[in-house]
C-alpha cells in the first residue's frame, strides 16, 4: 500500500505522456519587461557582474518559478532562464540600458505532471522520490513473482501469463518499433 499513490501517479502519467498532442492544453504565455539597476549589468571596470543580484531583482519584480537553469553573459546582452515542471522563464536583459524582455510560459496542469514523471526541471528531491518509488515497485514485482510459486493450483496458468506478456512485449518492440 505504501507504492499505490505513486503507483497511481506514474500509470496515469504514462497515459497522459503518451497521448500528449490530445491531452496537453495550449501554453499560457506572457510577456513582461522592466529594466534591473544599471550597475547590476554593467559593472565598473574590473568588478564582476552579480548574477545573484541580477536573479534576485527578476524575482522581486515577478512571481517567478522554478530554479535558475542559465546565465550566459555576452558582450551586449545577459540572459537568465527559470525551468521548473511545466514551466519556463527567460529574461533577455540589455547592458546597455538595463532594460529587460521576459517571456514566461505555464503549460498547464498535464505538462507539469508529465515533467514530474520523467523527472525534467523538478529538483534533486524528486529524483530522489523517482528513485524510491521504483525500488519499491521493483520489489512488489518481485514479491508478485515470488509469490505465484507458492500457489500451486495458479503456478502454470502464471507461468504461463508471465511468459506471454513477456513474448508480447518483445514482438511488439522487434515488430514495430525497432
Amino acid at each position: 500500500m505504501a507504492s499505490f499513490t505513486i503507483l497511481l501517479f506514474f500509470a496515469v502519467t504514462g497515459i497522459t505522456l503518451n497521448h500528449q498532442d490530445t491531452m496537453s492544453g495550449q501554453p499560457r504565455v506572457t510577456r513582461l519587461s522592466g529594466q534591473v539597476t544599471a550597475d547590476s549589468v554593467a559593472p565598473a571596470a574590473g568588478a564582476g557582474l552579480d548574477q545573484a543580484r541580477i536573479v534576485g531583482q527578476l524575482l522581486a519584480a515577478h512571481a517567478l518559478k522554478g530554479h535558475v537553469s542559465d546565465v550566459r553573459i555576452d558582450d551586449d546582452t545577459v540572459t537568465v532562464s527559470f525551468k521548473g515542471p511545466g514551466y519556463a522563464a527567460d529574461a533577455f536583459i540589455d547592458r546597455k540600458t538595463a532594460k529587460y524582455d521576459l517571456t514566461e510560459t505555464r503549460m498547464g496542469l498535464v505538462a507539469i505532471v508529465n515533467d514530474l514523471h520523467k523527472g525534467r526541471d523538478s529538483g534533486r528531491a524528486w529524483a530522489q522520490i523517482i528513485d524510491v518509488s521504483a525500488v519499491v515497485m521493483v520489489l512488489v514485482s518481485l514479491t508478485g513473482l515470488t509469490l505465484i510459486f507458492f500457489l500451486h493450483k495458479r503456478l502454470a496458468l502464471g507461468l504461463w501469463m508471465l511468459g506471454l506478456g513477456t513474448v508480447a512485449c518483445a514482438a511488439v518492440y522487434f515488430w514495430f518499433v525497432a
